[in-house]
């Protein structure tokens, strides 16, 4: 059987998942880009694989995070699973966020993440080196943005 992981261990991937959701909003892809690492690997609604942070940002971020809003995670669904060692985990959380309709329309946008995170050193804040985010069963998979939006890695003026 598992040992639970540590509490100290839990709230950095907790912070994780905070920081991310606060990028996402912001449409900010520099200040996204620390929280992963330059060779991940991520699947996604556009890409079977990609490889590669700049790839991942081009293929699935720039596509997703200006035509999105009010992205937050389910912060009391958070799961992790750590290593014995505390250098690898897996973190798993649930997300909301608004879609939008080619006419403008909101729809809700529910979906799950399962992030693979590794780092230096047991205390050293996680890094992401696997992604893996996926819509709900019936949810939309383009989002036009709201009316007005720019696409592009501009910043939508909806705050969180």
């Amino acid at each position: 059987m598992m040992q639970p992981p540590h509490l100290e261990d839990l709230e950095l991937i907790h912070e994780w998942f905070l920081r991310l959701a606060e990028h996402v909003r912001a449409v900010d892809f520099s200040g996204a880009r620390p929280l992963f690492a330059e060779d991940m690997i991520a699947f996604g609604t556009f890409e079977n694989f990609v490889t590669g942070r700049d790839a991942v940002e081009q293929a699935q971020w720039r596509n997703v995070w200006p035509v999105t809003t009010d992205f937050r995670w389910r912060l009391d669904d958070i799961r992790a699973i750590v290593s014995a060692d505390r250098l690898s985990a897996i973190g798993m959380g649930v997300f909301d966020s608004t879609g939008y309709h080619e006419n403008g329309a909101q729809y809700e946008r529910p979906g799950r993440a399962t992030i693979g995170f590794s780092r230096g050193k047991v205390g050293d804040n996680w890094v992401a080196n696997h992604t893996h985010m996926s819509l709900f069963r019936n949810i939309p998979t383009r989002s036009f943005g709201p009316k007005g939006a720019s696409a592009g890695g501009q910043s939508l003026s909806t705050q969180p």
